[in-house]
């Protein structure tokens, strides 16, 4: 599978599991890389993009072997819109796996940021 000419996503049949994981899961990473790089207490300060863009550059080196890397629903609802078919079809998981692992990256780093706060 992975990315078409036109930058759409997609994964081979059988491995929806796998690629909704994948996708999920490099989410979730993203997420709390830019939560945390932009944290006004601890954050990157000015390295703050280049830790996200670097996070970023390292998600897509693993994901687009698995999915074509999406991490964004913007970024794939244009392309699968264009292409049509099996991009059109599969739409639906470079929607949700995203937004499951940005909510629990988002649960995830009020959970920390707490302990931070109690802790000083």
């Amino acid at each position: 599978a992975g990315p078409t000419a036109t930058g759409s996503n997609s994964f081979d049949a059988g491995e929806g599991v796998q690629a909704f994981i994948a996708e999920a899961v490099f989410t979730f990473i993203f997420v709390l890389v830019v939560l945390g790089a932009t944290d006004s207490r601890k954050g990157a300060g000015n390295f703050a993009g280049l830790a996200i863009g670097l996070t970023l550059v390292l998600i897509h080196i693993v994901c687009i072997p698995i999915t074509g890397t999406s991490v964004n629903p913007a970024r794939s609802i244009g392309p699968a819109l264009f292409d049509g078919g099996v991009a059109l079809k599969q739409l639906w998981l470079f929607i949700v796996a995203p937004f499951v692992g940005s909510a629990l990256s988002a649960g995830a780093w009020k959970l920390l940021s707490c302990d931070e706060k109690k802790a000083a």
